[in-house]
């Protein structure tokens, strides 16, 4: 056998004990226990699991779906994660074989399984917790430092990595923003944060459309110092920041300011940049009797949304692994999967909300895997 194929091999077989470890952060993460103590357990009769018990997919197939102590019935999905992380390792490998981009392809699949244990626990919960999205984020600027100084083109480097994040958040909060506003008739929120959150982020749209991202972000955090310095929320009316973004945008289109294209980067990387401060900062606020209840504030008051806010750090994830054009690709093909799928879903399920994480996971496997070629063949078409 040659090196690459005992590597994707091995890649696959990584992937299978990588599967056993996500379903139990699957299963921990969201109720807030643990993730190494205590050992492996049945959560029905909380008999310590063996070895032998956590043989990726043979164990499962053993002992017929059944727990080998109580005889309570194992979810399927046990065997379909580890065998889906098993598959995804092994395609990572063959198509980024590591003995060519380093330490990427290893990045690579720890963004498989980030966005694998992502979509589970939001199928679940309607939640993607901070502990998989923030620190996703870190990692993905690490390995954008990784890529860039081993010379791989094919990855974003850390410049890239921080658009990618940036532009990621800001794009899906963006969304949010102007969809929220319509779903609440165009009136305030009764709810804001304090002292940073929605309105922190639309005053980062539209500083960053005329300042730039850096500045744009600089003004949102400043804004959420204020509320801080404060003790209360000052109010930033929406009808001046993200009304006073459209008509930014019209006037750049004319010929003012930077120009659109510069001021719609600008505000998306602002906005971006203000939704991971605030994302960082409630993520180290939560109340200890909140972790251990299992719940973080959800039954305070709070304004219609159009989208959950750990979608937005998803996006991030995203685009600090693939930069910000294969990016794109993951959020079109997440918006037809999700328009496709989303409404049978709710035909089936009768809920009134898609749960879009799983979908922006389909959409970066598939920018993953044909996102750069889309792309080239794109900038082709255009004479780029």
């Amino acid at each position: 056998m040659t090196p690459d194929v005992l590597i994707v091999i091995f890649a696959g077989v990584l992937g299978l004990l990588v599967g056993s470890f996500s379903n139990v952060l699957i299963w921990r993460l969201p109720r807030r226990e643990n993730i190494a103590f205590p050992p492996s357990h049945c959560p029905h009769c909380d008999h310590r699991l063996g070895v032998i018990d956590l043989v990726p997919v043979a164990s499962w197939l053993s002992l017929g779906g059944k727990c080998r102590y109580c005889r309570a019935p194992i979810k399927a999905r046990y065997p379909v994660v580890e065998l889906l992380t098993g598959l995804g390792y092994a395609v990572i490998a063959m198509l980024f074989p590591p003995l060519t981009v380093g330490w990427g392809a290893l990045g690579l699949m720890l963004l498989f399984t980030l966005l694998l244990v992502g979509s589970a626990i939001d199928l679940d919960t309607f939640t993607i917790p901070d502990e998989l999205t923030l620190p996703g984020v870190a990692l993905g600027l690490i390995f954008g430092f990784l890529n860039g100084r081993a010379g791989v083109g094919t990855l974003p480097d850390f410049a890239g990595a921080v658009q990618g994040a940036l532009l990621g958040a800001g794009l899906l909060v963006a969304i949010n923003q102007f969809g929220s506003w319509v779903l609440r008739r165009f009136r305030e929120r009764s709810y804001p944060e304090l002292p940073i959150g929605y309105q922190q982020i639309s005053l980062g749209l539209i500083a960053g459309a005329w300042l730039g991202p850096w500045w744009g972000t600089g003004v949102g955090v400043l804004s959420a110092a204020v509320n801080m310095a404060a003790g209360r929320v000052i109010r930033v009316p929406e009808w001046l920041t993200l009304g006073g973004l459209l008509l930014s945008l019209v006037l750049g289109s004319a010929g003012t300011g930077p120009g659109m294209i510069l001021m719609v980067q600008g505000a998306l990387a602002a906005a971006g940049g203000v939704s991971l401060v605030a994302g960082v900062y409630w993520w180290l606020r939560r109340e200890p009797e909140d972790e251990a209840a299992g719940t973080d504030s959800a039954e305070e008051p709070y304004d219609a949304s159009a989208m959950g806010f750990g979608d937005v750090k998803l996006a991030a994830v995203i685009g600090a692994f693939l930069g910000w054009e294969r990016l794109l690709v993951a959020l079109v093909i997440a918006v037809f999967a999700g328009a496709i799928l989303g409404v049978a879903q709710l035909a089936m399920k009768r809920e009134n909300r898609v749960k879009f994480g799983p979908y922006l996971a389909l959409g970066a496997v598939v920018a993953l895997i044909w996102g750069q070629q889309w792309v080239s063949g794109y900038r082709q078409l255009l004479g780029l």
